[in-house]
């Protein structure tokens, strides 16, 4: 099934409504969908590699809104769709553990998100259930879908074909480590300063 679900969405990159495409399934993605937007960003950015910004940009600005979506199912509809949702991904457990963790460094986990192939849902709507505040929520998201979706967009337009193996094989993997790094680099800062 999930094969099947990725083999359309590759479809939809063709599709001569494509752009609004992306930014339906960036919005879905960000709160309750299965499939990731680079999906449609990596063939739509090869097709026309000039427009790899702009392409981008749309992605970034339809995940954040789609994040703000998730943010509002966590703060007003946890019990109807965000538990099951919740449940879905098997991530009820892993839930508990992160909302601990929100009252202190809610900003650095939305970035780290955002920016990492962790699904980005679960912290959108951890992000409503707890009450964080929605101005750094909305700054870390624009900053870490944003990293993610131009870092993929200009690799495509400065590479084009080639990158595009090593984008689906090890960006994962890439984007993993840096975030270790990241988070590294905080609790560094945190018990130096």
């Amino acid at each position: 099934m999930l094969r099947a679900l990725y083999d359309k969405t590759l479809e939809w990159s063709a599709h001569r409504h494509a752009t609004w495409i992306l930014a339906l399934v960036a919005f879905t993605e960000s709160s309750f969908f299965l499939i990731p937007p680079d999906v449609l960003l990596i063939p739509m950015v090869l097709a026309a590699r000039t427009r790899w910004f702009r392409l981008a940009l749309i992605c970034t600005i339809a995940s954040v809104l789609g994040g703000v979506f998730g943010y509002f199912i966590g703060a007003f509809l946890f019990e109807e769709i965000g538990q099951p949702i919740l449940e879905f991904y098997h991530a009820a457990d892993k839930f508990a553990q992160v909302k601990a963790l929100y009252n202190e460094n809610g900003a650095w986990i939305v970035f780290t998100a955002g920016f990492s192939p962790i699904p980005y849902k679960i912290f959108t709507i951890a992000s409503g259930v707890t009450g964080l505040d929605m101005a750094p929520f909305i700054i870390a998201s624009a900053i870490g879908r944003g990293a993610r979706f131009f870092l993929v967009a200009i690799l495509l337009w400065k590479y084009g074909e080639p990158i595009r193996a090593f984008i689906e094989k090890r960006l994962g993997l890439l984007t993993l480590l840096f975030c270790a790094l990241l988070v590294a680099g905080v609790i560094v800062l945190k018990f130096v300063t």
